[in-house]
């Protein structure tokens, strides 16, 4: 299986984050993905290659313009207002919730931040655009790739994708990787394309880009949103709307969920994208359900990844993986490798 890595990730490395009311070095950190590459080249499992290049078109396939705008200059904005702003990574401090308006471009740099985000815990920085950009190139790649006929490709890039909507970022997440894949594998000629969200926290903006759409059937397998982030997005009941109404599927499990439970839920979800027909899944490869994790509450062992990949591979479909989180950093490269060296002794 290829690899496609993003050599620029650690251009984007935030000092601290919002967690639990207090400011706290970052759990999204480049040491993720390097585990990572380690543990691809000690195993010697394929060949690792850097992303091809994409025009301005592919990204703006998924994500607005005015945000991608916003994105490639907010670093320089955010140093004109103050030099010593240099020193400092961004963080939003006002959002325009129910009752304010979204549709307007405030002129004021703190505004329009709150506009496009979500949270205080994702810290934009000097290499944030490239970074972000360049994994997203990652995933087009891997998209790309089997779209030409390989059995599967991995996108390996940080920071992650699938909590940044088309015109929002959050959760660690600039640029929606699986989404930008998903439309990538629609474009090269695939009718219907599954995205199936394996992280423990619910894919709130994947889900957004697509909820209204009947040729991307979106799965997830999340902490319940009852407790667990995102909250606000991620319930049982969330079905689609529109033309999209049936092609939304979310499996929320209760925190301290065993790989039995979990895997149970992942079969259900497996069944659902058999029933759709795809022609090609994406996988939002999330290792934050692994039982060490920091931040999060499921209790997967790395033996489990093996069969995780396993049961991904006995779906029979062409399969572009993406890197999401995993913020237990020792274990994060060979719980991901695992996933790949299941699903490679399953497709073999």
């Amino acid at each position: 299986m290829i690899t496609f890595h993003n050599h620029l990730h650690a251009l984007h490395q935030g000092k601290l984050e919002m967690f639990r009311g207090q400011l706290v070095p970052c759990f999204e950190v480049p040491a993720r993905v390097d585990h990572v590459l380690m543990e691809l080249q000690r195993r010697q499992l394929g060949a690792l290659e850097k992303p091809m290049a994409f025009d301005g078109s592919a990204l703006a396939s998924i994500h607005t313009p005015r945000y991608l705008d916003f994105l490639a200059h907010a670093w320089d904005e955010w140093v004109a207002l103050d030099p010593a702003n240099a020193a400092h990574d961004a963080l939003p401090s006002l959002w325009p919730v129910r009752t304010f308006r979204s549709d307007v471009l405030p002129a004021n740099f703190s505004a329009r931040m709150g506009l496009f985000s979500f949270d205080t815990g994702t810290p934009l920085t000097s290499g944030t655009w490239v970074a972000a950009r360049a994994g997203a190139h990652c995933a087009l790649s891997a998209a790309q790739q089997v779209a030409g006929g390989a059995r599967a490709a991995f996108a390996l890039s940080r920071p992650p994708g699938h909590h940044a909507g088309a015109d929002f970022f959050g959760g660690y997440c600039f640029l929606n990787n699986a989404a930008l894949a998903a439309q990538h594998l629609r474009g090269r000629g695939c009718q219907r394309v599954a995205v199936l969200d394996l992280d423990f926290h619910h894919g709130n903006g994947t889900q957004a880009i697509f909820y209204e759409r009947p040729d991307v059937l979106f799965s997830s397998i999340h902490g319940d949103p009852h407790t667990e982030y995102p909250f606000y997005l991620g319930y049982a009941d969330e079905r689609g709307a529109g033309a999209g109404l049936g092609f939304n599927h979310n499996l929320p499990l209760p925190r301290g969920s065993d790989f039995a439970t979990w895997r149970a839920a992942l079969q259900l979800a497996l069944q659902g994208i058999a029933r759709f027909r795809a022609d090609a899944l994406v996988v939002s490869l999330g290792l934050d359900t692994f039982a060490g994790d920091p931040i999060s509450g499921f209790r997967l062992q790395c033996d489990d990844y093996l069969r995780v990949g396993a049961d991904l591979a006995a779906v029979g479909l062409p399969t572009v993986l993406v890197f999401e989180g995993g913020y237990a950093v020792a274990e994060v490269g060979v719980n991901a490798v695992n996933v790949l060296e299941g699903f490679e002794q399953e497709a073999a």
